[in-house]
């Protein structure tokens, strides 16, 4: 993928904003549960943004808030300049659900499997009756399919009837026949087989190059993020830790969750892994009363969530 590589970095317009959000799980005070805590982030148009973190750190529940699946606590999530979280009119709804679309982790789980092919990739446009005619529906459905490299006859099978690598085409193409501006990419290739991967991972990055299209990777692998992604935002227990181009932040880590995260990367070299040494990042950093932290920008655009000891 990444589509911002060599755009001008004063000609950058951003696509999404995302100002001050908290998602909080469980109405009641006692048992309620901070998944995503106060956090900030713009995406460019063009770009691949990569959000990495462990499990449980919040990523997919920052892209599901953006996708409006999940319900926000408090902050400002804005596209194209509008506010989209909350109460919004049925009119910008509509905008924001074509526009804005998410590819899901698991391709078992996100296709209906008593759905045929065509049903499950025309879904988005039966809801938002984007086609004039029958033949038209089945147009757009013939070219998402053809996009992903899928037979346009595929259309009257069921998906037990693919392997996870064409499930998840059929996942892509149901995104794509909706002609959507940003793409959330949750963990796109984690259940995918390792020779599958590649091909998902250049199938996106065709797919933008072509349609000018606006990547949020969600993902636990940095091996992959680093060839993948144009900026990366650090997340752990709901907070983003650093934010930063790719290629820097790999270079010179800053804060110790990244420092330990980088250090974890397995390198397919047995005399240098038995020399690797793992760092371990100390939880005691955890403790935000304890120890306050401020944004500080170390260098041109590396920001990292510094701890006041």
């Amino acid at each position: 993928m990444g589509g911002l590589n060599n755009m001008n970095k004063e000609a950058r317009e951003i696509l999404l904003e995302v100002k001050n959000l908290s998602v909080v799980f469980g109405k009641n005070k006692r048992k309620a549960f901070t998944a995503v805590d106060d956090v900030s982030f713009n995406i460019f148009k063009g770009e691949t943004f990569g959000l990495v973190g462990e499990s449980g750190s919040g990523k997919t529940t920052i892209g599901r808030a953006i996708a409006r699946i999940n319900e926000t606590a408090s902050g400002d999530i804005i596209y194209n300049g509008k506010k989209i979280n909350g109460k919004i009119s049925k009119v910008l709804d509509k905008e924001v659900t074509r526009k804005i679309q998410m590819i899901f982790q698991d391709p078992m789980a996100s296709l209906n499997e008593r759905a045929k092919v065509d049903y499950i990739v025309s879904e988005g446009l039966y809801n938002l009756k984007n086609y004039k005619n029958e033949a038209e529906r089945k147009s757009k459905v013939e070219g998402a399919l053809l996009d992903v490299g899928l037979l346009p006859e595929f259309s009257s099978r069921f998906p037990h009837e693919f392997s996870g690598g064409q499930r998840q085409r059929i996942g892509i193409s149901r995104t794509l026949v909706m002609e959507p501006e940003l793409i959330i990419a949750d963990e796109p290739i984690s259940a995918l087989d390792v020779s599958i991967r590649a091909q998902v991972l250049n199938l996106l990055s065709n797919l933008q190059k072509e349609r000018g299209l606006t990547y949020l990777l969600i993902s636990h692998d940095l091996s992959v993020v680093r060839f993948t992604t144009d900026r990366l935002a650090i997340i752990h227990k709901g907070k983003i830790v650093e934010i930063a181009e790719t290629e820097t932040l790999f270079n010179n880590p800053v804060h110790p969750y990244t420092r330990a995260l980088l250090s974890a990367i397995p390198i397919p070299d047995p005399r240098i892994e038995r020399k690797r040494i793992i760092e371990v990042y100390d939880p005691k950093y955890d403790d935000s009363v304890k120890y306050p932290t401020t944004w500080v920008e170390v260098e041109e655009e590396h920001f990292v969530l510094i701890c006041n000891q």
